[in-house]
């Protein structure tokens, strides 16, 4: 078992006195696997003066010691690969074969390489006439990240406010904690300052709120859900902090109907399905042709029929657990409440997928003939239930694409890129997926409307760590 109950404080391990512990549960098997302890306020003030004691060093440290520091943080990455990938596998289910090992850890070490190149290359001055415009670090970060893509969403902070020359107190999720710990042993391998990188573990009440509320932070990012954000927002706002949000999603994939409809049917499946179905992005509303849609309901079942739902450590696994007991819980209450509301259940449903006894695993479920004001249409299930839904026209796709609350993805798949391109620009949404295009790590990742505000990954989310100073006159005419 992982006893993971210190804290890293100013270039330190320290095991906090007086605390609760937490038992960190495998969902595949519902076994206790770990320990952390959870922190409280003090706790996260001291992690706060460590870090702010440390930025003005930190800050005024050259681009090449900075390059030089995120280099040997990458390759002791590399070289820990396999043991981060088996911590996400442990601490929140995703397949190991599939996904912990060719994704998932390796989409952290993305953020750090990618971090490491934007760095090289980025001007940090500009001359506008006589005044010098520069761009310098924010300040402490509070980092708040979920459970679902662990070191990736971790990654997506630590390496772009180190690049940036902040210093931060991170809070990973108290549910999938592992990955963080050991990349905070990686950071103190690699020789990052005391100070500039704090690790703090604990729920959203001891540790999130204090953090967010500490007047010593400058900019605090959080990744979760909607409701957890707006009450970031309310807390930040007291002091006028900065705040990125990225946030929850509800993604249209809109199928044309000039469309290969085996190949978007199949990559829209798969990629609903991935990672259990938690991914903020999933593309969760399958919008498709009305004359068309028995069709995808065929070619839906029968690629539902081929994922292997099982252990996570056995190399044929596909797709594993929900992180917890609680996701499980919320999954099954939406599939009841589409059943209710009179969606056609076309495969899947309640209850764990026959011959599993145990673990938090769900059915692969699939929904048809879904209106776009049902709750299963309206509100992210965080699980593997994609609800289709016919359209009559292109404009109508449109519409129901942008009739949601959410704008954080969309996907469009046509025979004609050019019609492809004209319909992603019509979305509202921060990023639209053009005929089963992957993600980019250097393309900046976001939504409009309640997904959030700013942006992560590459140019744009290094920019996000850092604030602007006009020096006028600094140039004589």
């Amino acid at each position: 078992m992982r006893d993971y109950r210190k804290f890293y404080i100013d270039g330190e391990w320290v095991m906090p006195k007086g605390v609760r512990e937490l038992e960190v549960i495998n969902p595949a098997t519902e076994d206790v696997v770990g320990l952390i302890s959870l922190g409280t306020a003090d706790h996260v003030d001291l992690a706060v003066q460590a870090a702010r004691r440390a930025f003005n060093g930190w800050s005024r440290t050259s681009r090449e010691q900075r390059v030089e520091l995120l280099e040997r943080v990458c390759r002791l990455f590399e070289s820990k690969l396999e043991d981060i990938a088996r911590a996400i596998t442990e601490e929140m289910g995703a397949p190991l074969d599939q996904l912990s090992r060719p994704l998932q850890a390796p989409a952290g070490l993305g953020q750090f390489l990618t971090a490491t190149s934007v760095l090289r290359d980025y001007n940090f001055e500009e001359c506008l006439g006589t005044t010098r415009v520069v761009r310098e670090s924010a300040g402490v970060c509070g980092l708040i990240t979920p459970w679902n893509w662990p070191i990736n969403q971790v990654a997506a902070k630590v390496a772009p406010a180190l690049a940036a020359g902040c210093t931060m107190v991170l809070k990973p999720s108290e549910i999938a904690p592992f990955s963080a710990y050991l990349l905070a042993k990686v950071l103190d391998e690699a020789g990052v300052p005391p100070g500039v990188f704090n690790l703090v573990n604990g729920d959203g009440s001891g540790v999130g709120a204090p953090l967010v509320a500490h007047p010593d932070v400058d900019l605090v990012s959080f990744t979760g859900s909607t409701h957890a954000g707006t009450l970031v927002s309310k807390a930040a706002a007291e002091s006028v902090k900065r705040v990125a949000l990225e946030l929850g999603g509800k993604s249209a994939n809109i199928i044309l109907d000039d469309a290969d409809l085996d190949a978007a049917v199949a990559h829209g499946v798969r990629t609903m399905m991935l990672n259990a179905g938690q991914n903020c992005n999933a593309p969760s509303r399958m919008l498709v042709p009305m004359s068309r849609l028995q069709e995808v309901e065929r070619l839906a079942e029968k690629f539902c029929a081929e994922i292997v739902v099982g252990d996570p450590m056995d190399e044929a696994t596909s797709l594993g657990p929900l992180a917890s007991a609680m996701q499980f819980e919320k999954v099954q209450e939406c599939i009841r409440q589409g059943m209710a509301e009179g969606a056609k259940l076309v495969c899947g449903g309640e209850g764990r997928p026959d011959g599993i006894k145990f673990g938090y695993f769900s059915r692969p479920t699939v929904f048809s003939e879904v209106k776009n004001h049902m709750s299963i249409a309206r509100e992210e299930i965080f699980g593997p239930v994609l609800c289709i839904i016919p359209y009559s026209d292109e404009e109508e796709a449109i519409s129901i694409a942008n009739d949601s609350c959410y704008g954080l993805s969309g996907y469009v798949s046509s025979g004609d890129l050019d019609r492809a391109r004209e319909v992603g620009k019509r979305l509202r949404t921060g990023g639209v997926h053009l005929n089963c295009a992957a993600l980019d790590l250097t393309a900046p990742f976001g939504g409009y409307k309640q997904s959030g505000n700013g942006r992560e990954w590459g140019k744009y989310g290094f920019e996000e760590f850092l604030e602007v100073k006009s020096m006028m006159g600094y140039e004589t005419s």
